[in-house]
Formats: C-alpha cells, sequence, structure tokens
C-alpha cells in the first residue's frame, strides 16, 4: 500500500504532465507483455512521445479541472501517453495498435482542453503528416499544369 506522501507526489507528477501537454491519450493497455510495451515506450520516447502508467483513482484525481466535458470512461489497466505536439501522441499509439493488434485500446484522451471519447482521438490519430499533406496539396497544384501540357503536346502532334 502506497503512503499518502508517495500518492501526493504521484499526483503532482501527472498534473505536470498533463498541464505540459498539448493532447493526451487516456490508453487501455490490458494484456500487453512486458516486451511489447518495452517496444511501445521505446518508439514512443523516439517520436517525443512519453508515456505513464497509473492507478485510475489517482489519475482521476489529476485530472479534475484539467479540462472540459466528462471524463471518458477508463476501463481496464491505464496509461497516459503525451506530447508538446498535438497529433503525435494519439498518431503513435494508433500506429502501435496497428501492428499489436488486440492489446491496445485507445479510450479517449484531452485535446484542446476538452475531454473527447476514444473515437474522436482516432480521427486525430488518422490524420495524415505534415509531410504527406503537403505532397499531396503539390500534386493537386501540379495536375492542371500537367494536363494542359499534355493537352498542348497532343494538338503539337497532330499538326
Amino acid at each position: 500500500m502506497l503512503q499518502k506522501s508517495k500518492k501526493e507526489e504521484m499526483v503532482k507528477d501527472l498534473e505536470g504532465a498533463i498541464k505540459s501537454s498539448e493532447s493526451l491519450v487516456f490508453v487501455n493497455f490490458h494484456g500487453l507483455k512486458v516486451s511489447d510495451e518495452t517496444k511501445l515506450r521505446s518508439s514512443l520516447r523516439a517520436e517525443g512521445v512519453n508515456y505513464k502508467v497509473s492507478r485510475k483513482t489517482l489519475l482521476k484525481r489529476a485530472l479534475l479541472g484539467k479540462a472540459t466535458g466528462e471524463i471518458p470512461e477508463l476501463s481496464g489497466e491505464v496509461a497516459i501517453a503525451y506530447s508538446k505536439d498535438a497529433i503525435s501522441s494519439p498518431r503513435e499509439v494508433y500506429n502501435f495498435q496497428k501492428t499489436h493488434k488486440g492489446m491496445l485500446n485507445i479510450l479517449g484522451g484531452i485535446f484542446d482542453g476538452k475531454f473527447v471519447d476514444g473515437s474522436y482521438m482516432m480521427e486525430l490519430a488518422t490524420i495524415p503528416s505534415r509531410e504527406v499533406l503537403l505532397s499531396k496539396i503539390a500534386f493537386l497544384l501540379k495536375s492542371p499544369m500537367q494536363r494542359l501540357a499534355l493537352a498542348v503536346n497532343e494538338v503539337a502532334k497532330k499538326k
């Protein structure tokens, strides 16, 4: 059993993590092996995402007044993934979830100062990266010019 001072220290640590992050994801990691959790932590760390396992009661205590709305139901073993970037924490958890089916479950999170459910966090996780979006815009801008060049080339061939 934890001493009260240790619990207070853990709550302060969680409050600091919540305050310093742009987005926070609640993750149910029931059934995750230690070796897989080590892989998860290292892949998250490589992308600048922090990961903490916490007791639900201490986490709920730390979440009081930190965001608007209702806290999503936190079932099973719960951890939080958080980062200074708004999209990277849900994206990296989702990417790990894709490769390790059935081991992780996104329960919800905090985004833009509001509690959101798991489906909203999944939508955020599937937003393409900045580089992919920029390449799509470049392709859309290039396409009409390319079609015009092909049309002019075909007209020149006929004459």
